[in-house]
C-alpha cells in the first residue's frame, strides 16, 4: 500500500477509512455478525447503517450470504479476520467488484498474517489496524490505515486532524478540505511500536509452530472421539490462528471451560446480539439519526443472522501465545487437551 496513516485506535481507524471513501447518510455498510462491535458502530459514526452478515464456517464473512444482502443501498463492506483467521478475500472482492462496493479490510485481530502471499490489510481499497493490548503488535492503544487510493487518504488524513491544513501534503492531490477531529497517534506510541515490527513474522512464525503443537495435542485428546475439527482456514499454509468446531454444543462447552480456550458464543461484544448500543439505535442527537435516512428496515435483532449463532455455540478459539518459547507451549498445549482432576 502507499499511504499509511497512524490514528489512535483501530476503531479511529474504521471510521477514517469510511470517511475517506465517502461513506455516508443513506448509505449501508454490510458487516459480520461476528467481530468487535466497533467493526457495526463505525458506519453509524459517519451516519451510515451497518447491514449484519453471516459468517460461515471459517468464522469469517460469508461471501454467499453478503451477496443475498447487498441492496441499491450498499456501498461498503467490512470483512474481518478474526482470531488471525483470514477471510476468504478472493470471493469477497468478487462480489464487491460486481455490485461497485468500497471493501475496507477489517485486520486487527490478525496484524501481518498473509493470505495467499499478501498481508491481510493490503487486498482491498483499504485496510484497518489496531494496536491495543490484545493485538498481535501493541502499544496500549493504537491503530493504522493502509491504502492505495489517494483521494481516500487525503480525505482520511484531513479527518483524523482537525489542524491538517497547516501541514504539508495532507490535501495536494485534489481532495476537497474537510474538517476533521482528532484521532492522532501519540509519538509515545508509535515508539512503542517500531521496534515490535522487526520481529512480527517471528511471533508469527512462533504462532503456526504453535497452531501445530496444540492440534496435535487435541487430535490425541478424547476430544478427537467427539467430533472435534479445525476450522477451516482460507490459507492453511500461512495459519497463525487456532479455533475449533464440533457437532455437539456440549462438547464446545466443556473445551471452552479449559485454560487458554473460549468458546465463541461466549465472547461479550464480538457477538452481534449483544450490542446493546447498536440495538438502541438512540442517535447522539436527533437530527443525526442514521436510521432515518434509511431506505428499509434494517434487522439487528437475534434471529437476523442464525447461522452465526449457531456456528458459534460450537466453536472454540484456542490461544497460541506466541510469548512462550515452544518447549514451554508443549507443556501447556498437553495440559489443555489432559483429562480434567477429579
Amino acid at each position: 500500500m502507499e499511504h499509511a496513516l497512524a490514528v489512535n485506535s483501530g476503531t479511529s481507524a474504521l471510521i477514517a477509512a469510511l470517511v475517506g471513501a465517502g461513506i455516508g447518510p443513506g448509505d449501508e455498510v454490510l458487516v459480520p455478525a461476528y467481530t468487535w462491535v466497533s467493526t457495526a458502530a463505525a458506519p453509524l459514526a459517519v451516519g451510515a447503517v451497518p447491514v449484519l452478515v453471516e459468517v460461515d464456517e471459517s468464522l469469517t464473512l460469508d461471501p454467499v450470504d453478503l451477496k443475498r444482502k447487498i441492496t441499491p443501498h450498499s456501498r461498503a463492506v467490512i470483512p474481518v479476520h478474526m482470531l488471525n483467521l483470514v477471510c476468504d478475500m478472493d470471493a469477497i472482492m468478487t462480489v464487491a467488484a460486481e455490485h461497485g462496493l468500497v471493501v475496507i479490510e477489517d485486520a486487527c485481530q490478525a496484524v501481518g498474517v498473509r493470505y495467499r502471499g499478501r498481508r491481510v490489510g493490503s487486498i482491498g481499497h483499504a485496510g484497518v489496524f489496531s494496536f491495543n493490548q490484545h493485538k498481535n503488535i501493541r502499544s496500549g492503544e493504537g491503530g493504522a490505515l493502509l491504502t492505495d487510493d489517494r483521494t481516500l487518504f487525503e480525505r482520511a488524513a484531513m479527518y483524523h486532524d482537525v489542524g491538517s491544513y497547516e501541514r504539508d501534503g495532507f490535501s495536494d492531490g485534489g481532495a476537497d478540505l474537510i474538517v476533521g477531529v482528532n484521532l492522532r497517534m501519540p509519538e509515545l506510541s508509535a515508539a512503542v511500536l517500531r521496534p515490535q515490527l522487526a520481529a512480527l513474522d517471528v511471533q508469527l512464525a512462533r504462532r503456526g509452530r504453535h497452531r501445530r503443537i496444540m492440534a496435535d495435542a487435541l487430535w490425541r485428546s478424547r476430544f478427537a472421539q467427539r467430533g472435534l475439527r479445525l476450522v477451516p482456514h482460507h490459507d492453511q499454509a500461512a495459519a497463525a490462528g487456532l479455533a475449533v468446531a464440533f457437532d455437539d454444543e456440549c462438547a464446545a462447552v466443556e473445551l471452552g471451560s479449559r485454560r487458554g480456550v473460549q468458546r465463541l458464543a461466549d465472547t461479550g461484544r464480538h457477538l452481534y446480539p449483544n450490542w446493546r448500543s447498536i440495538h438502541a439505535r438512540t442517535p447522539v442527537h436527533p437530527r443525526l439519526d442514521p436510521y432515518a435516512w434509511a431506505e428499509r428496515e434494517v434487522d439487528h435483532g437475534p434471529g437476523s443472522c442464525p447461522n452465526t449463532l449457531r456456528i458459534l455455540a460450537r466453536s472454540c478459539a484456542v490461544e497460541l501465545r506466541p510469548g512462550f518459547p515452544t518447549p514451554a507451549f508443549r507443556i501447556l498445549a498437553r495440559r489443555t487437551s489432559a483429562e480434567p482432576r477429579a
